[in-house]
């Protein structure tokens, strides 16, 4: 993950790759679940999106909250170029965040319970990096696919700063909005760390709770 150039910030529109028409081949299945990455999804069950670092190991902390979280997959969202590839979203050139899909029943599996997981399980007030990895592709995010979850992230956000506040932090960066269409991404990347166990995961926390939910920390 260390050894693509690293751009500290957003291209400009003349710098866009053009990317390309078609999808790029995924696998069909989960690797840990074996349900179908793709949708669509059963009925109840929604979506959201979050960056949070290298998305290795962004993933694994959703898949292991188990019940309630359907399916997760890695992919690419919130940039311009059509169907990037990882080299090219590595690149720095297609505005591209490398994020995790999460389908979710929120019957079982609250909403706040995931955003919960997401603030723990990284640091929110890094900007276009996260721990060594650095550029814009490592950018926290949420991206909604409609507003009706937004006010929820937003306050999560509200409460989770001023824990951080209290605790000597900065500000959080995270961008909380549509991303846009979301990319899946290669077949090799989906559930990488569960295919290499030993796999490379830069993830790491602030080692402060967040104050909202019903109790379900990232591990």
């Amino acid at each position: 993950m260390l050894f693509f150039r690293k751009r500290a910030e957003m291209p400009a529109t003349d710098q866009i790759l053009p990317g390309r028409p078609t999808p790029l081949p995924t696998a069909e299945r989960h690797f840990v679940n074996g349900r179908p990455l793709k949708g669509p999804y059963p009925d109840g069950i929604e979506t959201v999106v979050f960056g949070l670092g290298c998305f290795w190991g962004a993933e694994r902390k959703f898949w292991q909250l188990g019940d309630g979280v359907f399916v997760t997959a890695v992919g690419y969202a919130a940039g311009t170029t059509p169907n990037p590839t990882y080299e090219e979203v590595c690149s720095g050139l297609t505005g591209h965040n490398e994020v995790v899909l999460v389908a979710y029943d929120p019957a079982v599996m609250p909403f706040a319970a995931l955003l919960k997981t997401f603030w723990e399980s990284h640091d929110p007030t890094q900007g276009m990096r996260q721990g060594n990895d650095v550029g814009t592709q490592y950018r926290s995010g949420i991206y909604l696919p409609d507003e009706a979850r937004r006010a929820e992230a937003e306050a999560s956000r509200d409460a989770y700063a001023a824990a951080l506040k209290a605790r000597g932090y900065g500000p959080i960066t995270t961008e909380i909005r549509d991303g846009g269409p979301f990319y899946f991404a290669e077949d090799y990347h989906q559930q990488y760390l569960a295919k290499n166990p030993g796999g490379y995961c830069g993830l790491g926390g602030t080692g402060v709770s967040c104050p909202i939910g019903v109790g379900v920390a990232a591990e």
